[in-house]
């Protein structure tokens, strides 16, 4: 049996001791000691000015528009001199960003990070009542939305005293809400404003939905955010010198095609894969950006021969679409060299169906949370191949891995325990929610992540299980206890289980299990109907279990899930 290669491991160690970019310290964070990156941009405003380095080449593409690095760095600089000439935002201050994948999203997050502003990320789907939810728990002073997100936002604008700048929209009466675009006109090009900003300093809030129902405002500092990208620097480096070594004869890489390393934006980026992984590390990569306004796997073929994109990355779904599609020989993808997947778990037989119909091509997968700013673990290339059930190893310097069980003691190798991270990438916490964080994050700064996993003697992560009673469905995260409090509101619901259920599309996909009053025979879809007035359309259950007897218990009394997740094959055979 062939072994791993862990070459690119050996390279980064001796890199983080010799390469000035990568040199690791020790520093005290929130009282505790952590291994730090010691010669990294000290904000965002300084690491989004490594674009500089790109000036003259494209950096986002969508449909017939294109923009440089330097177009969208001057289009930023704008945007944040109007956001504090115009409306009076200040560091420190909250704005929300809600739109779908348009390049003023990124114009918008470039703008507010840079001046010390802290960037609300809103999801996309939410509905107007989830809106209103973390509008006003961010307490953003500003909303920048498109035209979709107006509309939702509108029926709030008198209760929170709320001001929009419209992306992409008609011109509206009401004079709180104005043109991005007029504004653009009015204010001409700008300099970025001058703002001192500490790597300690709130640079996000985003929002993710954990086991205790409402989402939660995951707070990452500016240091969290470059920790993440640094780390993924790294390991991209040393995983690309491993790779040209192996190379024979280097004179065959003469008279090749070259490309400008590129990239197919294909999920939201509200979501930290998007957000940072593809969007943020392309400043440092040069890595042109082609977004896409939804995905669409016939769409996104001829995308890929026109923009001649080398790499794509999303939830395992799409690149299985794409596998799938009856046009997929029709085009040219021989650009195409990395089929990255994260968001959810990539079923082994797409592993090997991938490498089977693309053999020149790296699948990959990785792991992280919005807690951690994406980072986590990552396996690529002929690694992933020999253990495709795996999420990879621990990405060094910074991050520290471990595997405990419920006394917190950690699990030999081989043996299930639940992952906990510490690192300078962690959040400092929950906006607004003391308890949970106290919950979530220990004293001496460990994550618990509500994942089970295993370590095997290479020390590859594979997760096994969950411990927080989540679905991630598609890469999105729901929380059960929040579809079972809405379901809970219809008046002939006696009592409701949430839970996941397995989907070679999406990985999971939501369930419920349904009692109802006595006398009542609400249909399944009378209870989706009546949740989609409150929550987004991927939180609202595929699959409806009606049932006539109450809902199996644990001695506790707390209704038995796992028990549930058992019958549930049953229901779903019939």
């Amino acid at each position: 049996m062939a072994k791993v290669d862990l070459r690119a491991v050996e390279l980064s160690e001796q890199m983080v001791a010799n390469d000035p970019r990568f040199a690791v310290t020790t520093k005290e964070i929130r009282g505790t000691t952590l291994k730090v990156f010691e010669n990294t941009p000290p904000s965002l405003r300084e690491y989004f000015a490594q674009a500089e380095a790109h000036a003259d080449a494209d950096f986002l593409v969508y449909e017939d528009e294109r923009y440089s690095f330097a177009d969208t760095m001057q289009r930023a600089a704008t945007l944040a001199h109007i956001v504090t000439n115009d409306y009076g935002v200040k560091k420190g201050d909250r704005v929300a960003i809600a739109m779908r994948n348009y390049p003023e999203w990124i114009f918008s997050f470039i703008a507010l990070t840079s001046i010390g502003i802290v960037a609300v990320p809103m999801n996309g789907w939410w509905t107007t009542e989830e809106l209103d939810y973390g509008l006003e728990d961010s307490g953003a002073k500003l909303i920048i939305a498109d035209r979709e997100r107006c509309e939702r936002i509108q029926p709030l604008i008198d209760g929170l005293g709320l001001h929009i700048i419209s992306v992409r929209c008609g011109v509206s009466e009401d004079p709180r809400i104005k043109r991005y675009e007029d504004l653009v006109v009015a204010s001409g090009d700008q300099p970025l404003p001058e703002e001192e900003i500490s790597p300690e300093d709130d640079a996000t809030i985003l929002y993710t939905s954990g086991s205790t129902g409402f989402p939660k405002g995951a707070v990452s500092t500016h240091r969290g955010a470059i920790s993440a990208l640094y780390s993924w620097f790294l390991m991209g480096t040393s995983s690309a010198m491993v790779a040209l070594g192996d190379i024979e004869d280097p004179a065959a890489l003469e008279g090749l095609p070259s490309y400008q390393v590129s990239t197919l934006m294909t999920i939201p980026l509200f979501h930290v894969t998007a957000c940072h992984s593809i969007f943020m590390m392309s400043i440092l990569s040069g890595r042109k950006i082609v977004l896409m306004y939804k995905w669409d796997a016939e769409a996104a073929l001829p995308l890929i021969e026109k923009e001649r994109i080398t790499g794509f990355s999303g939830v395992p779904t799409m690149s299985w679409e794409l596998l799938q599609s009856p046009n997929v020989d029709k085009y040219d993808l021989s650009s195409l060299q990395d089929l990255s997947a994260g968001g959810a778990f990539r079923p082994p037989e797409h592993v090997k169906a991938l490498k089977e119909k693309f053999p020149t091509k790296n699948p990959s997968a990785g792991y992280g949370l919005t807690e951690t700013n994406a980072l986590g673990c990552a396996s690529g290339g002929e690694n992933y191949i020999l253990k495709p059930a795996s999420t990879g190893r621990p990405i060094p310097p910074v991050l520290e891995l471990r595997l405990v069980d419920e006394n917190d003691d950690e699990v030999p190798t081989g043996e299930r325990g639940e992952i906990l991270l510490r690192g300078p990438m962690n959040v400092r916490g929950y906006w607004n929610k003391p308890e949970a964080t106290e919950e979530a994050f220990s004293k001496d700064g460990w994550f618990r992540t509500g994942d089970i996993a295993i370590q095997d003697e290479d020390g590859f992560i594979s997760i096994v299980d969950r411990a927080k009673d989540i679905v991630i469905r598609g890469g999105e995260n729901i929380s059960c206890l929040e579809v079972e409090a809405a379901i809970s509101e219809h008046p002939d619901v006696l009592e409701v289980a949430v839970f996941g259920v397995p989907d070679d599309r999406l990985g999971e996909d939501i369930a419920a299990a349904i009692t109802p009053k006595e006398d009542t025979s609400p249909t399944p879809d009378d209870i989706r109907s009546f949740i989609a007035e409150h929550l987004a359309k991927f939180k609202i259950p595929a699959h409806i279990f009606m049932q006539e007897d109450k809902l199996p218990r644990i001695a506790a009394g707390k209704v038995n899930k796992p028990e549930i997740r058992k019958l549930s094959k049953e229901w779903m055979a019939k």
